[in-house]
């Protein structure tokens, strides 16, 4: 409320007070510099040129969530915010190419430095830890909005949020603790629960890396990841109709381990052994406690593709091995208990009690977590929102954001009339992998928010070689895309809705 109020109709400066409406800056972009806002220090405004020209403004926001809010000086009256991966550390915005599309757009660190898969950061620091965990992105969008009043002396027409993975998880949190932030939302691959991401990630730490002073091998090897990824194919991939390396819908791939090729005679890289069926297990499955399932576990398919389960399960991965992490699990799993649980940079993540996760985990699950599934406040704002998620992504399992969005409809049985979910079969972590991603999510929103064109068949494509491009379509969820049995598999139209 308080930075709301501190532009409304004039804008106060040194020079001049001013009241117009226009699409084009009413003041010069250097006069930014001076303006005042309780508890922000703009420290430059200069224009640039980049496609578009455009102001670019930097600031500090309290005492350390430094911004970058970029003004086109042809603004098309709306703002995009993009959000940031892992533990940021940087000022990032997965949105700042859209000021070439007219869009104002913003980017926050999140209020702190670092190289965004370390936390160290975090050691003791609980309004860093507060900020990251929500606050930021807030306070940001906030003070954004106050400058795009004082360049354009008029408001956002619309206000928009993009962001995957720890954006996706920034993108439910605004949805959920700050519903009139934003109209429309595009959140890709969330990260929802940072305590059950967290268990999973050190279970199959544990089972892949059981002794924490022998990082340079795991349990299973890369020749065993990808006998593992021929073996799902074999299985699954055919079931859909297409045999594309591509398993459409995973939670019908119930894989048979008694087909798998099993060693008689010590290790083998055409053969597994028993401890190594029981490691792909444990990932596939998930962990449990005393308490029931704490994460579902990572739907079969695509695991050796680059970007797949060697980079981000399984390593060790040399660029990480400098860091001393074998993996991104191990790095975010380790960094995520060192730092935010138990303020320890020496915590061992072998001898940790799964049976502890909870209670151990409650006070940052109270201001990490995106876990609320009332969206009520969100749909009376009038918002609108897009949620997509890889079935293949290795980082954060697709079956989270399925939980998450099957328990809001229970809420809520009419929430695809603001809310609705996509699958992309083959995709990895926020892209990559065999299947197609690519869209312009943000224009399907939009024309959700100002349209009311509510998405229903959106058209993914992938460039597969210079002559190639494979197109497919997907449906909001429980719907997916069932091949007729005729025609070219690149070609939408030879698909349709399944519910």
């Amino acid at each position: 409320m308080k930075i709301y109020l501190v532009i409304s109709f004039c804008l106060f400066l040194t020079s001049a007070v001013i009241c117009q409406e226009s699409t084009a800056p009413c003041i010069p972009c250097q006069e930014l510099s001076q303006l005042q806002l309780p508890d922000v220090s703009i420290t430059s405004s200069a224009e640039e040129t980049d496609e578009v020209d455009f102001c670019k403004v930097m600031g500090t926001i309290g005492k350390e969530i430094n911004f970058e809010l970029l003004l086109p000086l042809e603004w098309n009256e709306r703002f995009v915010m993009g959000g940031g991966g892992g533990y940021v550390g940087e000022i990032q915005n997965s949105a700042r190419s859209k000021v070439g599309e007219g869009y104002a757009t913003v980017g926050t660190d999140t209020g702190h430095k670092g190289s965004g898969i370390q936390a160290s950061w975090a050691l003791h620091k609980v309004e860093r830890q507060l900020n990251f965990g929500h606050l930021a992105i807030h306070r940001t969008a906030t003070v954004a909005k106050a400058i795009i009043r004082a360049f354009y002396c008029k408001d956002a027409r619309y206000n928009y949020f993009m962001g995957c993975s720890r954006g996706g998880g920034q993108a439910l949190i605004e949805a959920q603790r700050y519903p009139n932030d934003f109209d429309g939302i595009v959140c890709a691959a969330p990260i929802i629960d940072w305590s059950a991401t967290g268990g999973e990630f050190i279970q199959n730490i544990q089972a892949l890396y059981p002794d924490p002073d022998n990082l340079k091998s795991a349990t299973l090897s890369k020749e065993k990841v990808e006998l593992l990824a021929a073996q799902v194919v074999d299985q699954c991939d055919a079931r859909d109709g297409v045999e594309d390396g591509i398993i459409n819908d995973p939670v019908e791939c119930n894989l048979d381990y008694s087909r798998f090729p099993v060693c008689s005679n010590g290790q083998s890289n055409d053969c597994f052994t028993e401890a190594e069926i029981q490691v792909i297990k444990t990932i596939y499955e998930g962990p449990d406690n005393n308490t029931g399932k704490i994460y579902p576990g990572f739907p079969p398919g695509a695991e050796a593709h680059d970007g797949g389960w060697m980079s981000w399960i399984v390593g060790p991965d040399p660029n990480l091995m400098q860091l001393n992490y074998p993996s991104l699990h191990y790095a975010f799993g380790t960094e995520f208990f060192k730092y935010f649980v138990f303020s320890d940079p020496d915590w061992d993540y072998s001898q940790f009690d799964l049976d502890e996760l909870h209670e151990k985990t409650s006070f940052v699950s109270s201001f990490m977590n995106a876990t609320q599934t009332d969206y009520r406040s969100f749909k009376n704002h009038g918002g609108k929102m897009i949620i997509y998620h890889g079935w293949n992504d290795p980082a954060l399992s697709a079956y989270t954001t399925i939980d998450h969005y099957e328990e809001a409809m229970r809420m809520d049985p009419d929430l695809a009339d603001h809310i609705r979910l996509y699958l992309l079969p083959g995709v990895l972590h926020c892209g990559g992998g065999p299947g197609p991603s690519k869209a312009d999510w943000l224009d399907l929103v939009r024309q959700w928010v100002e349209n009311d064109q509510a998405p229903q068949e959106v058209i993914v494509s992938k460039n597969v070689d210079d002559n190639t491009v494979l197109r497919r379509p997907v449906y909001p969820y429980p719907g997916k895309a069932v091949y007729s049995g005729d025609g070219d598999t690149n070609d939408p139209t030879n698909f349709s809705e399944q519910k």
